[in-house]
């Protein structure tokens, strides 16, 4: 030690002998068959039962001799390439969840040396040095006119996610009504179910039509029975499982009519279709001209960022009631998390510098064709599925083979699984995927025996292709 600091360069002392790092490491445990084993031989449910995970990448003590050999880093080397390898496996079968794997961000690699944290307000600059709010507040601005709301009169951060952007909607919602009752439809992200238990707010659930957008008219028999508290309402612009996106115009239009004047919040969940739907011909338009509050999109799914992260845009006016000062950041506290990572904007800010408004346009027009391609194909071949008519999901009938399931990677709920169709799915990838579900399906219900599911009451009685609806 030198004036109390370590001498980096000096011999690191043995551990004594006694010391033994297993025993301050916990069993590994294993998920079988829907049951958490542990070595202790004691054992507690999980969630669901079809999940199966039995294998982990353990951690073992260095040798002492492990610098000279080099033979932990070997060892390292090689679990990674393996990693590496089934990374490149999985994504070619990467269909049900909506991540844009499309993407080269080599430039930065330059980067990743840095720890940079992008912690407090992105307006106001802390203490902390190594940020990249430079960025941050550049993509910030770009979504801000994409939604048309004025530079001095949004406020915004780069989240860590599209449920962090959720969570933060909803807590300015009721931190402007803090007696404010959430509706939300029943097809919304669990994110804003999660919302209300954490917040305590009080919550209503609205009915959805057969596409999975809110039904404006259980909506509105909902705000009568609550004629005498705010209203804080979401509204999806793209639902997780059927992409449904709600109609705006006629949620502020039962507002009003409902005698909601001035007493309701909107936060707009965005996560995929937030930035899909500008680019879209003839869809309604999501801005702040109109009477909304918030809006947070996803930058891992349609942008392609690499991490998880989202933006989220809202009025300043809103946010006083929120934030807090912190002299120990030299900053403002007005985000859910503290720490933010710093990467995230710099990767945000380099694709939307190289592809630009032109760039999604086309990317957009790319994805809703493939997807229209996707459920004329499963139409014809009397496979049930139905697409909505602003969306790239494709609803389908939940194949019957789990394994099946588990390779393509797809989302499922109930009797109806879907394809979520990015950039990166080509029409090479959509027939390979055709051409398995097809050969899968005449094993599964060429016996006669057994027959695909109904799914009339999840995609409507005109796209099932049941044995009774396909006539």
């Amino acid at each position: 030690m030198i004036n109390g600091a370590m001498n980096l360069s000096e011999k690191v002392e043995p551990l004594p002998e006694e010391f033994d790092p297993k025993e301050i490491v916990p069993p590994v445990a294993l998920e079988l068959s829907g049951v958490l084993k542990e070595c202790t031989n004691k054992s507690r449910e999980i969630v669901l039962g079809r999940n199966v995970h039995t294998m982990c990448y353990t951690i073992n003590e260095p040798e002492a001799d492990d610098d000279i050999t080099g033979e932990r880093e070997a060892y390292m080397a090689s679990v990674l390439a393996r990693y590496r390898k089934s990374l490149i496996e999985r994504t070619k079968h990467h269909l049900g969840y909506p991540y844009n794997l499309d993407f080269d961000y080599g430039a930065l690699s330059q980067l990743q040396h840095f720890s940079i944290n992008n912690l407090g307000d992105p307006f106001i600059e802390s203490n902390y040095g190594v940020h990249s709010r430079q960025f941050e507040v550049g993509v910030l601005d770009w979504f801000a006119r994409l939604w048309e709301l004025e530079k001095n009169e949004y406020w915004g951060y780069i989240t860590n996610c599209g449920t962090e952007g959720n969570l933060h909607g909803i807590l300015v919602g009721r931190e402007v009504f803090p007696d404010g009752i959430l509706y939300a439809s029943r097809e919304s992200h669990y994110s804003v179910f999660k919302a209300a238990r954490m917040y305590r707010m009080e919550f209503v659930k609205v009915a959805t039509l057969v596409s999975g957008e809110i039904d404006c008219a259980d909506f509105e028999r909902k705000l009568l029975l609550n004629k005498e508290k705010p209203a804080i309402v979401n509204v999806n612009i793209g639902t997780t499982v059927k992409g449904a996106v709600d109609d705006l115009d006629m949620v502020i239009e039962t507002l009003e009519k409902s005698g909601f004047r001035d007493q309701f919040y909107i936060h707009c969940d965005g996560a995929l279709f937030g930035l899909m739907m500008p680019f879209v011909k003839r869809a309604p338009k999501v801005t702040f001209k109109k009477p909304i509050d918030s809006v947070s999109v996803s930058g891992h799914k349609f942008v392609g960022c690499p991490m998880p992260c989202g933006v989220q845009i809202t009025r300043l006016k809103n946010i006083n009631v929120l934030s807090n000062n912190v002299e120990y950041l030299a900053s403002r506290d007005a985000t859910i998390m503290g720490s933010r990572n710093g990467h995230a904007p710099i990767f945000l800010w380099y694709t939307l510098n190289r592809k630009g408004y032109r760039g999604f346009q086309k990317e957009v027009q790319k994805c809703l064709r493939n997807a229209h391609y996707l459920k004329d194909h499963l139409l014809e071949a009397g496979i049930s599925a139905m697409l909505n008519e602003l969306s790239s999901t494709v609803v389908l009938e939940r194949p019957k083979d789990e394994e099946f399931v588990r390779r393509w990677q797809l989302a499922c709920e109930g009797n109806i699984a879907h394809v979520v169709v990015m950039p990166n799915v080509t029409i090479e990838k959509i027939d390979y995927f055709l051409a398995e579900l097809v050969k899968s399906r005449l094993s599964w219900y060429g016996d006669g025996e057994s027959k695909p599911p109904c799914i009339a009451g999840d995609v409507g009685e005109e796209n099932c292709r049941c044995s009774m609806h396909n006539t």
